[in-house]
């Protein structure tokens, strides 16, 4: 087996990712073709940790174009995460991987609240943790939540999932002539405005030299071939 490049990872999912072809909702053959793919980078002895969105189920841009007060739809958004967490949860543990839900909003009768030192443990004893509810703040997004726990829990990089292989400078799906970047610094990023994340989890890594690593998780090999050191993607860093 190949040496790995990133021991402890966590893995920044969109809600989309389970969404059914609509685009909305869940589908679960999505969820277990998701757990499928952390199964067998989980199987190399890779330390996972999940962070997943809520887009599949709730956008808070709707509310607030309707006057909705913003706590109330962020709060909404990280209830609407910790059901796409639950999800994941159970696809994984069907496909045999020992999985913990954890939820920085405390509801302890179908997660264990979000602590610190017991997620690192979870990790240690071979289970993959799932992050539910974001920051627990409003007003901070699942990006930045992403961020901000892999600090908290010592990853070696923070890999953002898309349908996409990388960061372009525009958008592939519509401009054929998109140029692909094989590396970028987070000045960059932040300057030119590109959507990786949203620029207070860019500030956040850039603060504490946290790489960000961008690439196609629909494509088979993508994960396993970048936690062995092969160039995949795009990497954001100093």
């Amino acid at each position: 087996m190949a040496e790995l490049k990133y021991k402890r990872i966590l893995l920044k999912l969109s809600g989309e990712a389970l969404a059914s072809p609509s685009g909305y909702g869940i589908d679960v053959s999505e969820a277990e073709s998701i757990a499928q793919r952390i199964k067998d980078v989980y199987e190399m002895g890779v330390e996972i940790v999940i962070v997943i969105g809520a887009g599949n189920l709730w956008r808070g841009k709707q509310g607030l174009d309707r006057g909705m007060d913003r706590a109330t739809a962020d709060y909404m958004g990280m209830l609407a995460t910790v059901m796409n967490a639950m999800t994941l949860m159970d696809a994984l543990e069907r496909a045999g991987i020992t999985t913990r839900v954890q939820t920085a909003l405390e509801m302890r009768t179908v997660a264990e609240p979000y602590i610190r030192r017991r997620a690192i443990r979870h990790l240690q004893k071979g289970r993959v943790v799932i992050l539910g509810a974001g920051t627990g703040n409003p007003y901070f997004s699942t990006d930045t939540a992403a961020a901000l726990r892999a600090m908290e829990i010592g990853a070696d990089v923070l890999i953002k999932a898309t349908k996409v292989d990388g960061v372009y400078d525009s958008d592939p799906h519509l401009n054929p002539d998109a140029v692909k970047f094989d590396h970028l610094s987070y000045i960059d990023v932040l300057n030119r405005r590109l959507n990786v994340m949203d620029s207070t989890a860019i500030s956040l890594c850039m603060d504490n030299e946290m790489p960000i690593m961008v690439l196609n998780l629909w494509d088979h090999i993508a994960l396993k071939s970048a936690l062995t050191g092969e160039h995949v993607g795009t990497i954001v860093s100093a």
